[in-house]
C-alpha cells in the first residue's frame, strides 16, 4: 500500500489561497486497487504534477458536501470510466454526496454516478468491496450527514477521520486503526465547530493507538504555526509517531511494521498534461494555433498596423 498527498491544505480560506494544495490524498495498492479519497480543487492537476494517472482508479471516497473535498470527483468520476464510456470502478460517498441531505448535495450527478457502482457510507456500517472492508465512521461537522471511513485490508486497518469535531464515541468508530489519518484545522487548543485541533488530535491517538498518525487538511493557522513542530508536540505526548502532511509527501505502508518507512517529497513530473514544462506549453500552443488555421476554426482574421 502507498499513501501519497496531493494536497495537506483544508478549509475554505486554505482552499481558496492554495497556500496548501487541496488535491486529496491517494491510496494505491490495495490489493491491487488504487482510490482517491476528498478530490478537492485540483485534485486533477495535482494527479499528473506527482506522476500519476486518475484513469487507473478503482475508486473514489467523497466524505461529504464540501467543496473543498468534492470539487474534483466528477472529473475524476470520468477518468476511471474512460470520459463515462465505460462501466468501471466504486464510488463511495455519505448520503449527503451521492444521494443529497436537506439543503446538503447531492454532490455527483445521476449522470456521473451512472458508470460506477455506488456506496453510501453510513457509521457503523461496513460494505465489502474489492475484497476489502470498508466501514463508515460518524463525523460532527456543518454536513451532519458527512462520514469519515476505515478499510480493513487483511486484518491491516487504516483509518480516515475526514472533517468532525472531537466527541467521546470518535475513537470508538476508529479502533484498531494501523495508521490513523485525521484532518487537524488548527494547532493548540484553538479548536472551532465541526474541526478538530492538535490537543483534540492528542486526545484522539491517546484512545486508538495507532501505529502512525498522520494530520492533514491543515488551515491557515496550522500552516502559519508550522505543522511539523505541532507534529513533534504530539509525538512527544502521544508517543505515537506523527506526521504533519505536506503536499506530495509520499509513503509505502509496511504491513507487518507500520512504523518503518521512509517519507518521500514527489516532485513536480513536467508533465504535458498540466503545462508545468514552459517549453510544452508554449509547442502545445503553437500547434494548437496552427491546427486551428487549417481547420478554418477563426471567422475571420484582421491584421492591423500601427502607424
Amino acid at each position: 500500500m502507498k499513501i501519497t498527498f496531493l494536497g495537506s491544505g483544508g478549509g475554505r480560506f486554505s482552499a481558496i489561497s492554495q497556500r496548501r494544495m487541496t488535491g486529496g490524498f491517494r491510496i494505491d495498492n490495495v490489493g491491487g486497487k488504487n482510490y482517491h479519497v476528498d478530490p478537492g480543487p485540483g485534485a486533477l492537476i495535482r494527479t499528473y504534477q506527482f506522476g500519476f494517472d486518475p484513469r487507473n482508479l478503482s475508486g473514489v471516497f467523497v466524505s461529504h458536501a464540501h467543496t473543498d473535498h468534492y470539487n474534483d470527483a466528477e472529473i475524476l468520476i470520468e477518468s476511471m470510466t474512460r470520459g463515462m464510456t465505460r462501466y468501471n470502478g466504486t464510488i463511495f460517498g455519505s448520503t449527503s454526496v451521492l444521494e443529497g441531505y436537506e439543503r446538503w448535495g447531492p454532490c455527483i450527478s445521476s449522470y456521473h454516478q451512472s458508470k460506477s457502482k455506488t456506496v453510501v457510507l453510513k457509521p457503523g456500517v461496513v460494505n465489502e468491496v474489492d475484497n476489502i472492508k470498508i466501514k463508515g465512521t460518524k463525523t460532527e461537522h456543518g454536513d451532519p450527514a458527512g462520514i469519515g471511513f476505515q478499510i480493513d485490508y487483511n486484518g491491516f486497518k487504516l483509518s480516515y477521520t475526514s472533517d468532525t469535531g472531537y466527541f467521546d464515541e470518535l475513537a470508538d468508530y476508529h479502533e484498531g486503526a494501523d495508521i490513523l489519518i485525521a484532518s487537524v484545522l488548527r494547532p493548540g487548543n484553538k479548536s472551532i465547530n465541526g474541526h478538530m485541533c492538535s490537543r483534540n488530535f492528542i486526545d484522539l491517538i491517546n484512545k486508538v493507538k495507532p501505529k502512525v498518525a498522520v494530520m492533514t487538511h491543515l488551515g491557515l493557522k496550522m500552516i502559519s504555526n508550522n505543522p511539523v513542530v505541532e507534529a513533534k508536540k504530539i509525538s512527544k505526548q502521544t508517543g505515537v509517531k506523527t506526521i504533519a502532511a505536506f503536499d506530495g509527501l509520499s509513503f509505502n505502508v509496511n504491513y507487518n511494521n507500520p512504523k518503518k518507512f521512509r517519507l518521500i517529497s514527489l516532485k513536480d513530473v513536467e508533465s504535458s498534461m498540466h503545462s508545468t514544462s514552459h517549453e510544452l506549453f508554449n509547442s502545445g500552443r503553437r500547434n494548437s494555433y496552427q491546427t486551428s488555421f487549417k481547420n478554418k476554426e477563426f471567422d475571420e482574421l484582421s491584421i492591423l498596423k500601427r502607424d
